[in-house]
């Protein structure tokens, strides 16, 4: 039988996996259809986060759907031949914006976002790109903004787990990020944040050192998995290729290869856009969020990033091109001194459950067969704790966490 562990899927969470079990000596096999990280991971917005654990439901979430939908900045859409599967989707995530579900949640996030600088940076530790880890605030600009904000759940959960949080009127913010529009009056300065200068090249130089490790890295496309004769089956395009055990890691890829397997699971396709401009005549010091606008914004090594929308379709339909002008007039508002000149137009899939949670663990009924996706808005911050997870459960090391929010039966036994 193949000895070496297969993981389907190079983005962030695929090569973390790949680089923790490389170094406790498992061989490993790592197959996608693209270099690694150039799909969803490629276009991150780059924020670093140990204190984003604020799932994406909220209480009072519902009231403001049609102006998501329908307001000024339309950060939210849904494509017409979507609905039939959103409608169920988008219940079972209204539900879990109660009180008590968004705390339960937050708790099982947070250990998965908390170490996420510290291990990226060990990680990149003598690769000789170390630098492209930078220390940054995570800056919250509002328009209009209440005394009272960081009252709100998502601040409060923040600042009990011990998150240095900082209000700061419309003269520190201009100190701060002097390319702001002046119609920002406020800001939530979240500190002890980081940021990737290049998420793509961060995956890349992983990739390289798991490589150097022994990770054996294949370029084709995965076309179906299979058991059979007590181990599993994985077909390509190219080639076929035996596993004992078989890490799921394709993002929002993951729900189509498990269901000829009797697996379904209420994973969507949440598709983020993000534009990017090489001479943009200004310079941003740290991750900005619109509050507003519901975008975040960086300045990166090839650029300034924008990156934002949550739009619900079908996992291979085409992008919206409209999409480009609308986030480029958001962002030229946002910094009125911005050159928009030769802006690239990018499309990802943010891979997301109901509860903001991935799957991480093994199948039941499906011996050696593990789940590694789910991570909705969070996949790079989650990363490396994810793999450092999957690792445990396949060399057979105690996790030293409850991994039992992230069980991949967890929807159908009808507790979420």
């Amino acid at each position: 039988m193949e000895n070496r562990i297969t993981i389907l899927g190079a983005g962030a969470v695929g090569i973390c996996t790949a680089l923790s079990l490389a170094e406790r000596g498992a061989q490993v096999r790592l197959i996608d259809r693209t270099d690694p990280g150039q799909e969803t991971t490629f276009g991150n917005a780059g924020v670093i986060s140990p204190w984003s654990f604020i799932p994406q439901a909220l209480p009072g979430t519902w009231k403001k759907i049609p102006g998501l939908l329908l307001g000024k900045y339309r950060p939210l859409s849904v494509r017409p031949s979507y609905w039939p599967k959103m409608v169920p989707w988008g219940l079972s995530f209204l539900r879990n914006g109660a009180d008590s579900k968004v705390q339960e949640i937050a708790d099982a996030m947070e250990p998965l976002c908390a170490p996420s600088i510290d291990l990226y940076r060990r990680h990149l530790n003598g690769t000789g790109a170390e630098s492209l880890i930078q220390d940054s605030l995570y800056v919250h600009a509002f328009r209009n903004v209440g005394d009272d904000v960081l009252n709100a759940i998502d601040y409060r959960i923040r600042r009990e787990k011990g998150a240095q949080l900082e209000l700061v009127a419309e003269q520190e913010l201009r100190r701060l990020e002097p390319a702001l529009s002046k119609e920002f009056k406020a800001a939530v300065l979240i500190h002890g944040q980081a940021r990737a200068l290049a998420p793509g090249r961060v995956a890349e130089v992983l990739a390289q050192k798991a490589a150097g490790l022994g990770v054996d890295i294949v370029h084709d496309r995965v076309t179906s998995l299979k058991r059979e004769n007590g181990s599993w089956q994985i077909q390509c395009e190219t080639a076929d290729y035996r596993a004992g055990n078989v890490v799921i890691t394709m993002g929002a890829w993951s729900a189509e290869l498990l269901k000829p397997l009797g697996i379904t699971v209420p994973l969507a396709a949440e598709r983020g856009y993000h534009i990017e401009l090489p001479d943009p005549g200004i310079t941003l010091n740290h991750s900005i969020m619109d509050v507003d606008a519901k975008f975040v914004a960086s300045s990166m090594a090839d650029g300034l990033r924008v990156a934002g929308y949550a739009e619900f379709g079908a996992v291979d339909a085409p992008a919206d091109p409209r999409k480009k002008d609308r986030i480029l007039a958001q962002a030229k508002s946002a910094f009125p001194d911005m050159n928009e000149k030769d802006a690239s137009f990018w499309m990802g899939r943010r891979p997301s459950f109901p509860d903001s949670l991935p799957m991480i663990g093994e199948f039941s009924g499906h011996e050696g067969l593990y789940a590694g996706f789910g991570h909705s808005h969070y996949g790079l911050m989650m990363a490396p704790k994810t793999g450092e997870l999957l690792a445990d459960f396949l060399t057979g090391r105690k996790p030293n966490l409850d991994c039992s929010p992230y069980r991949t039966g967890r929807f159908s036994d009808g507790l979420v």
